[in-house]
């Protein structure tokens, strides 16, 4: 599984996941820091990556375009920062890849992760 991070995630996120054994990617290294929500999707979706974002509106535009991909991670908490949730994300990542692969978007926050299928007008 590949990750896009979003840009209001730290890219010390790279790091934290590629020592969980998950390939990252900062937006910041292939796009504009002013390229828009649906920009960011499609590139991911173009290049086979799943997005990870503090930003409720990813999940807004996947179910405005009943979109199948690509999947989407949103973290729901206050403190963003691997260090501090950091492994929640890998539990809920490898708890929930085979949904990511096919497709999902997954919400995360201290209390609990949900998973919705793709697409969600469905």
């Amino acid at each position: 599984m590949k990750l896009l991070i979003d840009m209001n995630l730290s890219p010390n996120w790279v790091a934290f996941l590629g020592q969980a054994g998950f390939e990252s990617l900062h937006w910041s290294k292939v796009g504009s820091h002013r390229a828009s929500d649906t920009e960011i999707m499609e590139w991911a979706r173009s290049h086979g990556y799943v997005v990870f974002t503090h930003d409720l509106d990813f999940g807004a535009i996947l179910a405005t375009t009943a979109a199948k991909s690509p999947s989407v991670i949103q973290i729901r908490t206050q403190d963003v920062n691997p260090q501090h949730v950091g492994n929640l994300i890998v539990s809920v990542l490898r708890q929930f890849q085979e949904q990511l692969s096919r497709g999902s978007l997954i919400s995360v926050d201290h209390e609990r992760a949900r998973a919705k299928v793709l697409p969600l007008s469905e």
